[in-house]
């Protein structure tokens, strides 16, 4: 019964991730559910965001200086933070599987993550047109 209400309250937050693909905070998400759904709260919303995370059903994506967003695309792949307009993006590069074997021998290395930084190419157009 315990786990039926779980996934009840978790699908909300799985398809406000699923409805985006701007790699949305969870504050987002929050005013997305809470839009359709007013009487979730924040704190559900946060703890089925870590769930779902945890669960590997959804990625997160760690930004120091900013909040942490949500990506639905779960499996390994590198990503763009724009310094200017504070979005990311999916980089379209292969994921480097040889440099999780890089590791030196006496640690386990499960995976590796990639955020580049810089200026995307919409926020760089806007600057040389002024």
């Amino acid at each position: 019964m315990q786990e039926a209400r779980n996934q009840s309250r978790r699908e909300p937050v799985l398809e406000a991730v699923r409805e985006r693909c701007d790699h949305p905070t969870a504050d987002e998400i929050f005013a997305d559910v809470r839009a359709r759904s007013p009487k979730v709260s924040r704190a559900t919303v946060y703890r089925n965001l870590r769930t779902l995370a945890r669960e590997g059903v959804i990625l997160t994506i760690p930004v120091s200086g900013s909040a942490d967003r949500f990506d639905l695309r779960s499996e390994p792949h590198y990503h763009f933070h724009c310094r200017v307009c504070d979005r990311i993006f999916d980089v379209p590069m292969t994921y480097r599987r040889d440099l999780d074997e890089a590791a030196p021998a006496e640690y386990i290395l499960e995976s590796h993550e990639l955020l580049l930084r810089g200026v995307c190419p919409h926020c760089r157009d806007k600057e040389e047109a002024i």
